[in-house]
């Protein structure tokens, strides 16, 4: 129950639409309590005794209390709906702020359709709890006690009757409680594995056409959607056997009202209008049980999605600074110089990637990284913008130890175009602003005639406004290369990581990047992840790794005259290859 507790929280921030929603529920009901008793006085009174002339006025109180329940209904609804709007946003609004506050580790271990699932179809079930449990709870218990109150003010040897199928559904609400949750947890994680898979398959349809893999992909497809309905089916055959039986038994207690309040009348120990008054309030005593069979398999429900919801929100968050001590404050734009000492990492304990690395680069200075895929390029860059912890050593921006430096003030001091381009599913216009927002169109402008992409842009039908597709799927590469580079320009960082990005495009292209690039780099400090000869030729300084190890460094020329691993890999440079090939 800890976790529904916690999802109950949520309401505490809206205790007027809780009360309102609560409210109008319990007047509902007890307006609806008034009808056995008004038809009652209608077959004892009226009819039995003859009193015509009190007909319509029973009739049109009765006509009145339904109306004002289903008065009371209509507001409660609007007001209930408004109530789980908002909690929903809260719930979605935080699990969203959480994952952007998880470091980048966390990431690398879960499926995105995962996460998605735990957004939105998971935050919808633990809103249900939220606002049809409470509801749907506190007014079924309140009807049950008002009827069970009622029924022994009336008769209480019949209501003694009435009450004795009690025990058999507390029986059933036990097991049913003890055994769902297992059920509905399986249910869903083979739901979030189904959208993992579809959301892959989605973004790689071009490469599934391609490899014509389309039946095995349906294959694999049809796998995760048998484990979802054979999941569902388990859930339902439990909720078939279980409902049912509570009905059943709820029904069994009206026959033996009847029954036993049968031979009663018989006998004049009571009215026809008292056992028919007592038949509808045991109906008040067991339509509600049944709700609540049903708020029993929504709180089941309920609880594994929250446990999938909170157990992200349980996630520790990336810390903002991760040294003891006093935050270090950058004044204002960093000069640049960056430091590497004796910086040891590993992404798990039988896996080091880097083994004491020493790196200084000053300010200004371009630094490309070269080496085999593994050697640990990509993982310095990530440890400059701190995605991971490094466990030894230290890096220095500016002299400042870079793990008291918070993050928002870290990161905003550093450019980063990738190899492979990224671009949301917006305008050219939203991608561009996503490096400087609030950039009028001058500026952009400005940014993509830096970048080589102006001429492409303004033939576009929409130009700015274009809408570029998921992932940026309407461009070419090298488009979408040249909108990343102008991204950058508009972020104007005194530091720059590049991941080499020219390896993917042809020669022509190449030199119109190349040439933005040049414009990008002039005076900032730039770290290169190298994947071909033309970008080190340029370099103040080459850094060659090799098994997570400093092996070579200095200029081009230096490095040549050394006669070592990078002389021997420019012998045999072929500008149609990557660094990475030719080192195998």
């Amino acid at each position: 129950m800890r976790l529904i507790f916690r999802v109950f929280a949520y309401l505490r921030r809206y205790p007027w639409f809780a009360a309102g929603t609560l409210s109008c529920a319990i007047a509902s009901t007890l307006l609806g309590l008034l009808y056995p008793r008004l038809t009652q006085f209608v077959i004892d009174d009226v009819i039995a005794g003859g009193r015509a002339e009190s007909l319509p006025w029973a009739c049109l109180g009765l006509a009145g209390a339904f109306f004002g329940r289903d008065l009371f209904n209509a507001a409660r609804i609007l007001l209930n709906n408004s109530f789980e709007q908002r909690v929903i946003f809260d719930l979605r609004d935080d699990l969203y702020a959480t994952l952007q506050r998880l470091p980048s580790g966390f990431f690398d271990n879960r499926a995105s359709g995962d996460l998605m699932t735990r957004i939105g179809e998971d935050v919808t079930s633990v809103e249900r709890v939220l606002i049809d449990g409470i509801e749907g709870g506190v007014v079924a218990a309140l009807q049950v006690a008002v009827a069970a109150a009622l029924l022994v003010r009336m008769n209480a040897d019949l209501a003694l009757w009435a009450m004795a199928p009690a025990p058999a559904v507390l029986a059933g609400v036990i097991w049913y409680t003890t055994t769902a949750h297992r059920r509905y947890a399986v249910q869903r994680r083979a739901v979030s594995a189904l959208n993992s898979l579809l959301l892959d398959n989605l973004q790689g349809i071009r490469l599934i056409k391609a490899f014509v893999r389309q039946e095995t992909e349906r294959g694999r497809f049809r796998e995760h959607c048998e484990r979802v309905r054979e999941s569902s089916l388990q859930i339902m055959r439990a909720w078939a056997l279980y409902s049912p039986s509570m009905s059943f038994v709820a029904s069994a207690g009206i026959a033996l009202v009847l029954f036993v309040g049968g031979r009663m009348a018989i006998a004049s120990e009571l009215t026809t209008g008292q056992l028919v008054a007592f038949i509808l309030l045991a109906g008040f005593l067991y339509e509600p049980l049944s709700r609540l069979h049903g708020l029993n398999q929504l709180l089941q429900a309920g609880r594994a999605a929250a446990r999938r919801v909170f157990d992200i929100l349980d996630e520790a968050p990336e810390p903002d600074t991760s040294l003891p001590g006093e935050i270090a404050r950058l004044p204002g734009r960093a000069a640049g110089r960056i430091e590497f000492r004796g910086v040891r990492f590993e992404y798990r304990s039988d896996l080091p990637v880097l083994h004491g690395i020493d790196l200084a680069v000053e300010p200004g200075q371009t630094v490309a990284l070269v080496g085999p895929t593994g050697a640990g390029k990509s993982t310095i860059a990530g440890l400059l913008l701190r995605f991971y912890p490094h466990q030894v050593g230290e890096i220095l921006l500016d002299g400042i130890d870079t793990r008291r430096i918070p993050l928002a003030d870290l990161r905003s001091q550093i450019g980063f175009v990738t190899q492979e381009p990224l671009l949301f599913n917006g305008t050219i216009r939203e991608n561009l602003l996503f490096g400087k927002p609030g950039a009028g169109d001058p500026a952009l402008w400005a940014a993509l005639e830096s970048a080589n992409a102006a001429p492409f842009v303004r033939a576009l039908p929409d130009g700015l406004g274009t809408l570029v597709g998921e992932r940026g799927v309407k461009l070419s590469v090298g488009e979408k290369q040249r909108i990343t580079i102008a991204r950058a320009l508009l972020k104007d960082p005194p530091i720059l990581v590049l991941d080499e990005a020219t390896a993917s495009v042809d020669t022509a292209t190449e030199r119109l990047i190349q040439s933005a690039l040049d414009r990008l780099t002039a005076s900032r400090t730039c770290l290169v992840i190298a994947h071909r000869l033309s970008t080190v030729l340029k370099a103040d300084q080459i850094v060659v790794l090799e098994g997570g190890r400093v092996a070579e460094r200095g200029r081009h020329e230096d490095l040549i005259r050394l006669g070592g691993r990078y002389a021997r890999l420019w012998s045999m440079q072929d500008a149609s290859h990557t660094i990475e090939e030719q080192w195998a």
